[in-house]
């Protein structure tokens, strides 16, 4: 019975700890309708997507309804509903990518990370990996981008080395 408790109050403190960050945002940009796409921006880069609860909190304090605010949030492609992790590596699919080889990279990518089917993004939150359309950099095809980092002409090998490093330096050592 007091595990229980204490697990409850621990809860408490830290559903606090999310909103007081959530409402150190909405109060920067003066709770102003208008600014609700730089709120989710500045939210999603705090927590890298955007959670259902904090959305909704974000709709009570702003005096919106939720379906507004998830509205916006699923209208961009800029935002996540699911999370994202720690390494998000977007592998260009536009046309000169593909010609060049871009899906044997992806695919390499999901293979080395253990990520089968519909899973974007590694148990332990440390990468998300998707397409995207052109990146603008078709003469550098194909080509990678990790946390905006941009690796040219990769190929499916480079990007095994390049996994591997990235989990060296998150102390992961090698990932399969």
């Amino acid at each position: 019975m007091v595990a229980e408790a204490k697990k409850n109050i621990e809860k408490v403190f830290e559903q606090q700890r999310k909103f007081r960050k959530v409402n150190e945002i909405v109060e920067k940009y003066k709770y102003e309708k208008s600014n609700l796409i730089a709120i989710l921006q500045e939210v999603q880069e705090e927590y890298r997507y955007l959670p259902e609860e904090i959305m909704t909190y974000i709709a009570t304090i702003m005096e919106i309804s939720p379906a507004s605010v998830y509205g916006v949030a699923t209208f961009y492609s800029q935002f996540s509903l699911d999370p994202k992790g720690k390494y998000e590596i977007k592998v260009c699919d536009g046309t000169a990518c593909h010609v060049r080889g871009s899906m044997p990279v992806y695919n390499a990518i999901k293979k080395k990370l253990g990520l089968t089917g519909s899973k974007f993004t590694t148990e332990d939150l440390q990468f998300s990996v998707e397409t995207v359309r052109c990146v603008g950099a078709c003469a550098l095809a194909p080509v990678v981008l990790i946390n905006e980092k941009v690796y040219s002409k990769v190929t499916a090998e480079a990007v095994t080395i390049i996994i591997d490093q990235l989990l060296e330096r998150s102390g992961e050592g090698e990932k399969n």
